[in-house]
């Protein structure tokens, strides 16, 4: 399969990022995180891996221009500074994708767009007949704190893409993507079992370490 730039134009759009609203508390307590956006799964995996770090994460949804860009990192840094002129507070956006090695990293920034527009079916009927099938989920966070710079972390997770919908935990592309050294995907992992492999997993680690290290 060849990616071509009208084959881009015909099914890709625009990105969506999830913003977070960090506001700490006194010394002691657990530091309250709003993770802002409409993804439950999303909170809930956050929720599970901040929780024994000290973050209590809680959900809040608010809307924000969305934006074209070719890397992660590129639309996490527009929405950290979109963010930083509407919330006077610390706070995080991330942005993350699935790179399929077969397709020359489709859909990656545009996971989200094409998910919802072809979905899980369609991103297999790409893949019909190609045995080479390894693909990496990508996470990207940004996070900032008023009249501080802002900063980056990221994470990732190796795999393949799966030929059918296995399981049913979990969201997005969960049910077609199978970890490095897992024979299940992760719709057939609980969020604790995901969390031990997923980008988005790997990539609060760093955060949090950064945050400690402050």
């Amino acid at each position: 399969m060849r990616i071509t730039k009208r084959f881009i134009q015909r099914y890709l759009g625009d990105n969506n990022i999830s913003i977070y609203l960090v506001v700490y508390p006194a010394d002691g307590q657990m530091k309250t995180v709003y993770f802002i956006t409409g993804n439950k799964g999303k909170v809930l995996e956050a929720s599970e891996k901040l929780r024994p770090l000290g973050f209590t994460v809680v959900q809040k949804d608010l809307g924000y221009p969305e934006v074209q860009a070719d890397t992660l990192e590129e639309v996490a840094r527009h929405g950290i500074d979109h963010v930083r002129e509407r919330f006077q507070h610390p706070c995080m956006v991330e942005d993350a994708g699935l790179f399929i090695d077969a397709l020359h990293g489709f859909p990656g920034v545009y996971s989200k767009y094409v998910f919802f527009t072809i979905g899980l079916p369609g991103v297999l009927r790409l893949l019909d007949d190609v045995t080479e099938r390894t693909a990496v989920f990508r996470s990207v966070y940004a996070y900032s704190e008023p009249k501080k710079k802002p900063f980056l972390v990221a994470g990732e997770c190796t795999g393949v893409i799966t030929s059918t919908l296995r399981g049913t935990n979990g969201f997005g592309y969960d049910p077609i993507f199978c970890p490095e050294f897992e024979k299940r995907t992760f719709g057939e992992m609980t969020v604790d079992e995901k969390n031990q492999y997923s980008h988005r997993a790997k990539a609060l680690e760093a955060l949090v370490v950064k945050l400690k290290n402050k």
